[in-house]
């Protein structure tokens, strides 16, 4: 196996460690400035929610004007920047100036809008690209904090992370193997060999003369005490951007969440984001509670039919991770039918309860009862603490695997798996939530009955999926309880295998159900008709069976 980037050893103190308090705050070009050619450098962020944007643009500023720094590997556990490509990674999309990144998630933008210029780079193989689950690349900065080898996992068994299929490589230009399968203790196991950080760069709200940050303007911990330690014990340095300055010791002890020990430099950025297109919301950061009037409702139409019909999945107390797309609505669903607090939301950025928000802001949530940092809420998903996931698919294929981090046909709206593959490697219960089929689709609903005016030109059920981010071969040897819910018919993973247990009234069976899916469907011998109140507008008293 080739040697990934400073694998395993200490970076030899390329950038020696600040130790002067007094010269710790200094002006983003001169922090620009401290990032040396084929430097390893780990950005904290989950797209625009604690960003160093102003960092990240100031290095892009720097390489337009000088070509330097150059051949740079970036470290992104969530991905850094928005949808649109106006932030974040774009900064640093420029060739010559990125040689290899190695994220969880890109950011990725609606197929009517321009690609994020990572995108493009990673198409036309400028960059050479992987695509980490999250938790396995917070797990990694933990691992060469403590000058362990690497990380052991069973996450990602039998999915794209494999070496026997993709081993987490997102293009042609991404030669080197980061991946390997190895036998330990009398089983398999994934192994990633550790990638150490020579420069790390995370956010806070405010930094004292000292370094030590705060972070209570911030929606999410994220993982920048692990990313700071990596960097930190391993002789490279800590690069720290704030909204404020305060005097030295004037920050609380307990509302220090990175001690000055761990940072080396902080630069100043007033205009700083609290999250995308979100200037500052005390609500995001537990500051103040937003009344529950205040959420809007799901708009009506097919997908919050889909998003009511995942709803009737959960149980009284059940712990919910939430996925990005239509399975973002069901909390907005709880608010509407008077059921909030039933279940408890835990989104990977760290906030648990509350109401997660959607668009721009998803990864954020409004009166979170508490806030943890990432890597800690991955430990929580990868060992089973949860109950239900719901989740998307843009693909699943016969075996009910699910692909929803890749699609080259439609390369600028893939985002790759960001926490997906930690999240579903253990839940009991995972739901995923999407339309029958894409590009056109057009859907009615007329006296509780659905009917299709155009049928979309993509299938999503195919006989072969582009990357496998969860495998059902792997679901039903675990004896997960996987479903999938579309606007026309719900469908289970049943070890003889995709099974059609509802359908929308007004569908027929054969014609908009079975001749519309590319993959043989059992048909259930007690198939029902899914519940007439999800086709129905406003509040429905959905909950009235009792099944919540």
């Amino acid at each position: 196996m080739s040697q990934t980037p400073n694998s395993g050893k200490e970076t030899g103190r390329r950038n020696p460690r600040n130790r002067n308090s007094a010269a710790k705050v200094i002006s983003m070009e001169a922090a620009a400035r401290l990032i040396e050619d084929g430097a390893v450098v780990s950005v904290s962020s989950s797209s625009g929610l604690g960003c160093p944007d102003a960092l990240l643009a100031a290095i892009g500023a720097r390489f337009r004007e000088t070509g330097s720094p150059r051949n740079l590997t970036t470290l992104h556990p969530i991905a850094a920047g928005d949808m649109y490509g106006i932030d974040g990674i774009d900064h640093l999309a420029q060739e010559g100036l990125l040689k290899m990144v190695v994220a969880g998630s890109y950011p990725s933008g609606p197929s009517n809008k321009p690609s994020p210029k990572i995108w493009e780079m990673i198409r036309d193989n400028k960059v050479a690209a992987y695509n980490v689950p999250s938790g396995i690349l917070f797990d990694m900065h933990r691992d060469v904090a403590g000058k362990r080898p690497g990380v052991l996992t069973k996450v990602g068994m039998d999915t794209f992370v494999d070496p026997r299929r993709h081993g987490c490589k997102m293009n042609d230009a991404a030669r080197q193997d980061i991946v390997r399968l190895v036998d330990f203790a009398g089983d398999q196991w994934l192994f990633f060999p550790n990638i150490v950080p020579e420069v790390t760069i995370i956010r806070g709200t405010t930094a004292d003369e000292r370094g030590n940050i705060s972070m209570e303007h911030e929606g999410a911990y994220l993982g920048v005490i692990e990313q700071a330690l990596a960097a930190r014990n391993n002789g490279g340095i800590v690069i720290a951007q704030v909204k404020r300055l305060t005097e030295a010791f004037s920050i609380p002890s307990q509302r220090a969440y990175v001690p000055s020990t761990l940072v080396d430099y902080v630069v100043v950025a007033p205009e700083q984001l609290q999250a995308t297109e979100t200037v500052y919301d005390p609500a995001i950061s537990g500051e103040t509670r937003t009344p529950l009037s205040a959420f809007e409702p799901a708009p009506e139409g097919i997908e919050k039919i889909i998003a009511r019909r995942a709803a009737l999945e959960l149980a009284e107390g059940d712990i919910v991770n939430l996925g990005f797309g239509i399975s973002a609505l069901v909390p907005r669903v709880l608010i509407e039918e008077g059921a909030t607090g039933r279940v408890t939301w835990a989104i990977e950025q760290g906030a648990t309860g509350g109401v997660p928000l959607t668009g721009f802001a998803f990864g954020c949530a409004a009166n979170a009862e508490a806030i943890i940092a990432s890597p800690y809420q991955f430990t929580f998903f990868q060992g089973g603490g949860m109950d239900v996931a719901l989740l998307s698919f843009m693909q699943v294929d016969g075996n009910g695997s699910v692909n929803v981090s890749r699609l080259s046909a439609k390369l600028h709206v893939t985002a790759g798996c960001g926490g997906f593959v930690d999240i579903v490697n253990a839940v009991r219960k995972i739901v995923f939530c999407g339309t029958f089929t894409a590009g056109g689709l057009d859907v009615r609903v007329e006296d509780g009955r659905l009917r299709i005016e155009n049928e979309g030109k993509a299938r999503k059920f195919v006989p072969e999926i582009e990357h496998v981010t969860f495998s059902g071969r792997q679901g039903v040897e675990k004896s997960q309880d996987v479903v999938y819910v579309t606007e026309r018919c719900v469908i289970e993973l049943r070890p003889e295998g995709l099974t059609v247990t509802e359908i929308a009234p007004g569908i027929d069976l054969q014609r908009d159900v079975l001749d519309n899916a590319g993959v043989p469907l059992r048909v259930a011998d007690d198939l029902k008709s899914m519940d007439e109140r999800l086709f129905l507008t406003g509040a429905v008293d959905l909950y009235q069976s009792g099944r919540l």
